[in-house]
């Protein structure tokens, strides 16, 4: 494989115009589809294929259990504004998908697409090819251009290998985060 990913994740300033976009009232499951996909770092298949009896309390802690690679089932914990987006979307239901499409049948791949091509237009986002595993990796490279640890992320994104977290890094030439820094406002403090 090629140390970087050919695809391109969206920047913090285009994530948060696509939030926010995804928040306006017109449709329920554009949130709570945006935010699984961008805030919690699903794949599109665990997404569309999770099911309002895979949310759950675990240890005091909001969760989703997802049936990831392999059929593996994973919990996911729920920051409290992607629970409310799921609440919202399940809208009182009992069984049956979280996302569903404008018919009321499971939303798939393919509507999840067009739903996110939709939003990024009206958020004014210009992309050549606009799909939902850019909001996966958006959840990749946000994580480390905020500061979190390599080995956090890659277990958020359930990647066997760090080197498979590494290749969505888009930022590793960013000289912003350089370690550098960081060593000499420590040594700073001290002198």
């Amino acid at each position: 494989m090629p140390p970087e990913s050919p695809t391109l994740g969206l920047g913090h300033l285009q994530f948060e115009a696509l939030i926010t976009t995804a928040r306006l009232p017109d449709n329920s499951y554009d949130f709570a589809l945006i935010a699984m996909l961008g805030l919690l770092g699903l794949r599109i298949f665990e997404a569309c294929g999770a099911n309002i009896g895979d949310l759950g309390e675990e240890h005091g802690h909001r969760v989703l259990r997802v049936r990831g690679k392999g059929g593996k089932a994973v919990l996911i914990p729920l920051p409290p504004a992607v629970a409310r987006a799921l609440d919202r979307a399940v809208d009182g239901r009992n069984d049956g998908p979280i996302l569903r499409n404008t018919l009321g049948a499971r939303m798939d791949r393919h509507a999840a697409t067009r739903r996110l091509k939709h939003l990024a237009g009206t958020a004014g986002i210009r992309m050549p090819r606009m799909h939902p595993h850019m909001l996966r990796h958006t959840f990749v490279t946000t994580m480390l251009d905020a500061g979190v640890s390599l080995r956090d992320v890659q277990i958020a994104a359930r990647h066997a290998d760090p080197r498979t977290t590494m290749r969505y890094d888009r930022a590793r030439k960013n000289l912003d985060r350089h370690p550098n820094y960081i060593l000499a406002a420590y040594m700073a403090s001290g002198t």
